[in-house]
């Protein structure tokens, strides 16, 4: 079932929504939760949590949501959905404690595994990128949208290499000792690793640590949308409603 003009809009708009609620603490004093896996968790998570669920709940009553602060028993109820909205309502939190501004609300629609449309939106940014691998790809700041597209390695061309700020691992620095030529390496949080590959901005994003599904599905189909690739370190594409919900090690490419 194909995924309507007007529907991405809403959801954009939902996103966007999410986010200014998201804008409405970030100088406030914050009260700093830890969930049982000791990442942190803040009432701007709670707060766009219930504004995505509530809106994709009532835009699309028959499309379960999957977001990372749903409750136990929604996480035991997605396996084996076909379709579902897979959500993240403030990737990068440690982003948004720190007020760095790279933190992001994330929306995707899942089909049979695979990310078919998603939705990057950063509030600080005010930009928001959207896509999938059969929709293209397009990034819409300021009431103007324009597409983008990757942009492959040339020979000869410095290598410019996106990582985590919090999260490059020796294995990931072993991956890039084995670049050939020099790499020019620029540390973002969130989703906006991947999204700065979508847009051409960057050529590689290898990520050899752990993330979860609602981490990446969304920007997955930007980059998808946009000629990229986000696959394991075998080349298989990232698959979405598994039964564990950690992601394999992965690296989004240009080509």
């Amino acid at each position: 079932m194909p995924i309507t003009d007007t529907l991405r809009q809403q959801v954009a708009r939902l996103a966007r929504e999410a986010g200014d609620a998201i804008l409405d603490l970030y100088e406030r004093p914050l009260d700093v939760d830890y969930k049982h896996d000791s990442s942190p968790l803040t009432d701007a998570d709670r707060q766009a949590h219930a504004i995505i669920c509530a809106g994709l709940h009532a835009l699309t009553p028959d499309w379960p949501v999957l977001s990372e602060e749903s409750t136990p028993e929604v996480m035991r109820q997605r396996l084996g959905w076909r379709r579902f909205w897979l959500v993240d309502p403030l990737d990068g939190t440690k982003e948004f404690i720190s007020r760095n501004g790279e933190f992001t609300v994330n929306i995707a629609l899942i089909e049979e595994g695979r990310p078919v449309w998603g939705v990057v939106y950063a509030p600080v940014l005010g930009v928001s990128w959207s896509g999938g691998p059969t929709l293209g790809a397009e990034r819409a700041e300021a009431g103007e949208t324009h597409p983008v597209k990757v942009q492959p390695h040339r020979d000869g061309e410095v290598w410019k290499v996106v990582g985590s700020r919090h999260h490059l691992s020796p294995e990931t620095q072993a991956y890039l000792d084995k670049l050939t030529g020099p790499v020019e390496l620029v540390s973002m949080g969130s989703s906006l690793k991947l999204c700065l590959v979508a847009e051409g901005k960057a050529h590689l994003y290898p990520r050899l640590a752990p993330t979860c599904e609602w981490d990446t599905a969304a920007a997955q189909a930007v980059v998808e949308g946009a000629g990229g690739r986000v696959t394991t370190l075998e080349g298989e594409p990232l698959h979405y409603g598994k039964a564990e919900i950690l992601n394999p090690w992965f690296v989004v490419s240009a080509s």
